[in-house]
């Protein structure tokens, strides 16, 4: 079982021809509104992914809190440690340009609201070799009491650091598995990345010194990880993208769903990166994310 302790928002996307400047209104050829936010998109992930998952965090009263639950819900995700809240359901407003990259300003509203009191609500209905999925969309003291009681508890914790926050360069220390991107990554270890080996000896030191296991997503060209000593890496698939929001979600849930399963790292960590290469041949992130039938084709 694995239980996703994280934000739930409704993305509004809208998609241009180019990312507007400081002070630019350019013209957008389409707009949507979907389910997202961090947690319920690695959520559903991890679902479609064929695990089973809770989902904990916060929505508000308003009709966008139905529908940020719409496909947890179809997908059978059990919502009931979710509280309904006196604030709104949280937002994240999205531009895509037409090359597939995206900006987005997330408006955390109800997300704000959840507390260390969850975090241990959470960590109660667990058992030990579980699995913990968080990220930085949530207050930082509801993560760092869902990463401390995990490790009491023995519960297996993987933090995605994103968004990247001082917090989150604090906090990463206490999971067991940390999962960032090149951008990320470089906040971690305080300095940027000149080189593909430089990165490596990079992780190699923070490995040694943290003893976690450390996951890096690179885009197009897959992921990189060090796991017990080993280094492990994984090739993104040739896709011309679409739409590249939440494929670093889809990563992380397919990446827990794996693991929880009991693969193998490096076999984990292919899925992960076919599923989130696949994430971007679609529009959107909930409905992007693809049925583990979609990524067995393409292992």
């Amino acid at each position: 079982m694995i239980t996703v302790f994280g934000s739930i928002n409704m993305d509004l996307v809208a998609i241009a021809s180019k990312m507007p400047r400081p002070g630019e209104t350019v013209a957008g050829l389409q707009s949507s509104a979907s389910p997202g936010g961090k947690g319920a998109n690695q959520a559903l992930a991890a679902r479609r992914a064929g695990a089973g998952v809770r989902m904990a965090g916060a929505v508000g009263h308003d009709p966008f809190g139905a529908e940020a639950l719409a496909l947890l819900k179809d997908a059978s995700v059990d919502l009931s440690l979710v509280r309904a809240v006196e604030q709104s359901t949280g937002t994240a407003h999205v531009v895509v340009d037409a090359g597939g990259e995206n900006a987005i300003v997330v408006v955390p509203g109800a997300n704000g609201q959840v507390e260390e009191s969850d975090a241990r609500s959470v960590l109660e209905g667990m058992n030990a070799g579980e699995t913990l999925v968080l990220q930085m969309e949530i207050p930082p003291r509801a993560v760092e009491a869902a990463l401390v009681a995990a490790r009491e508890k023995g519960v297996v914790s993987i933090f995605n650091v994103a968004p990247m926050t001082s917090d989150a360069i604090r906090l990463y220390a206490a999971a067991d598995i940390v999962v960032a991107n090149e951008t990320e990554f470089e906040a971690l270890v305080g300095a940027p990345v000149q080189s593909e080996q430089h990165r490596l000896d990079a992780m190699k030191r923070l490995h040694a010194h943290s003893g976690r296991t450390l996951v890096v997503t690179l885009g197009a060209d897959g992921a990189v990880a060090i796991h017990e000593g080993n280094v492990h890496r994984a090739e993104g698939l040739k896709i011309t993208p679409v739409d590249t929001v939440g494929a670093g979600d889809t990563f992380c849930g397919y990446l827990a769903a794996a693991l929880d399963a009991g693969l193998d790292f490096a076999s984990a960590l292919r899925r992960a990166v076919v599923a989130g290469s696949l994430a971007c041949t679609k529009s959107g992130a909930q409905p992007a994310i693809p049925l583990m039938a979609e990524v067995q084709t393409r292992l």
